[in-house]
């Protein structure tokens, strides 16, 4: 069989595969265990294989790849307009093949398996923040059911479990509540341990990685988020030279024009969720030290400040910093406060 391009509908344990010639037409349908796709890889001869990017796409693209073949790795939504009526698993199979063929589709690119490993432990440490969170939450329902109005924060509220059970011993809570409450305690100090050290293992990777040093000069930018942005972007040079990392990233606002005039709305919430996150919230701690700067950035943000509500000030400067970091990876300088570029 003269296959060009190969299209794969991945599944946990059985994937659908086509085979399409150079015109374009059918040639191989099969329903194959992922270690047997492996096995075919060996086999055909070098072609263009198309999968969607979801779980377990870059391992087999590795495999792939490993073989000579080419992979593009494509995302789902890019797909579905390909696919043909009376969806199945054959026909997004077919899809995918199709979609893998277009020479305006965008690719993503294939990961290592230092980056899946950087991007794992980040999930992990997300989860982690999300399990302290509703421990907290919990502990202040707890507290208000009794009367005790505990104030906001987690350091706040820290201080204020210090005086009710250390030093009040307990006060207004019924024995059993108090052993709950100090169950709780014991376990937000082992979820503030783990998180801690999820942090002092990103700060020893961002050191071994130039990219990600680069990275930290940028006002808003610490290991966290440098580390997952480069996790998760890879190699600059990969993205196409019309793109950018605020529109990759979904907090470039949508817009509409009407009589002439652009309106700008929202930011969309396409794109990564967990990076757009961890970057407003350095947008958020870096504006006001920023805008107390004379330096280019820091007039810039300044005048937002001034003509703009808070939030969406906080919002355009994480836009800003995400292109700042798009500029420091591709050129490979590090970034400077006074505007003129520094040699990496």
């Amino acid at each position: 069989m003269d296959i060009a391009v190969l299209g794969v509908d991945l599944g946990k344990n059985v994937c659908s595969v086509v085979g399409l010639d150079a015109a374009g037409v059918v040639v191989m349908r099969r329903k194959m265990r992922r270690e047997t796709l492996i096995r075919l890889a060996e086999k055909l001869p070098a072609c263009v294989v198309g999968m969607e990017a979801c779980c377990g796409a870059h391992h087999l693209g590795r495999a792939f790849a490993d073989h000579g073949h080419e992979v593009r790795l494509m995302s789902p939504e890019y797909v579905r307009p390909y696919v043909k009526a009376q969806k199945n698993d054959d026909r997004d199979a077919e899809g995918i093949a199709e979609a893998a063929m277009r020479p305006t589709m965008r690719f993503v690119e294939l990961k290592t398996q230092d980056q899946l490993d950087m991007q794992t432990l980040h999930r992990s440490r997300d989860r982690l923040v999300s399990e302290r969170t509703a421990l907290i939450n919990q502990l202040r329902a707890i507290l208000l059911e009794r009367g005790m109005v505990a104030p906001k924060g987690k350091r706040k509220l820290a201080e204020f479990l210090v005086v009710l059970m250390d030093e009040q011993g307990g006060e207004g809570l019924s024995p059993r509540m108090s052993l709950l409450v100090a169950d709780a305690r014991t376990q937000w100090a082992e979820l503030d341990r783990r998180i801690a050290a999820f942090d002092a293992e990103f700060v020893r990777c961002v050191k071994d990685n130039e990219d990600a040093r680069r990275l930290t000069a940028i006002p808003g930018f610490g290991a966290i988020l440098a580390s997952a942005l480069v996790a998760a972007v890879g190699r600059a040079e990969s993205f196409d030279r019309g793109r950018d990392l605020s529109a990759w990233l979904g907090i470039v606002p949508r817009q509409f024009t009407t009589g002439g005039k652009p309106k700008l709305l929202g930011i969309s919430k396409r794109g990564n969720s967990y990076l757009r996150r961890q970057l407003i919230h350095g947008a958020r701690a870096a504006l006001p030290y920023v805008a107390e700067r004379d330096t280019p950035l820091g007039r810039w943000a300044k005048a937002l400040l001034q003509r703009a509500h808070h939030n969406v000030a906080v919002v355009a400067f994480a836009n800003k910093l995400a292109r700042i970091a798009w500029a420091v990876l591709r050129r490979e300088e590090r970034f400077a406060a006074s505007g003129t570029p520094m040699a990496a």
